[in-house]
């Protein structure tokens, strides 16, 4: 479960170095096990222009690395069009706004589950345990000749 939670982590602080640069069409695509996916998930977003796609690009690598995560392949960044960040368990995709539209990977990988950057970006709710809700038994208890309480037994009903 902590692996999970530290994957659910780091999409988020990718998500949110995207929405710092004002990245459009922010997407998490999470992708099925049985898909043939190399990866857990994909973020997507949309630059308006080439330095903006850049940008967008060095925030989430700049974000990434203060966590102790580097990007294990990166694709794309000189030509500015399809930024591709590969950290493994999920994959960074930034494109220009065009690209976005020619590729469409939404609709490749539409098996997969689409979620909002708010899913992720929610704290999980911490985990209680079932409590049954009981209210109190009053007991009412005499004192023994040693000062200790002990329950008196209930009394008889007369008939």
């Amino acid at each position: 479960m902590k692996k999970k939670d530290d994957l659910r982590r780091q999409v988020s602080e990718a998500i949110l170095a995207c929405q710092d640069k004002q990245a459009e069409n922010v997407t998490i695509l999470e992708l099925e096990k049985d898909s043939g996916a190399f990866t857990d998930y994909f973020v997507m977003c949309s630059g308006t222009n080439p330095r903006q796609v850049q940008a967008i690009s060095d925030a989430v690598d700049a974000r990434l690395e203060a966590l102790g995560l580097r990007v294990t392949h990166s694709e794309g960044y000189k030509q500015a069009e399809w930024v591709l960040l590969d950290y493994v368990d999920f994959v960074v995709h930034i494109f220009s706004e065009k690209a976005r539209q020619f590729y469409d990977l939404e609709r490749l990988w539409k098996s997969a589950r689409r979620l909002e950057p708010a899913e992720l970006l929610a704290k999980p709710k911490p985990r209680r345990a079932a409590i049954a809700k009981t209210t109190p038994v009053k007991t009412t208890a005499a004192k023994s000749k040693t000062g200790s309480a002990t329950p008196k037994k209930p009394r008889k009903k007369r008939s």
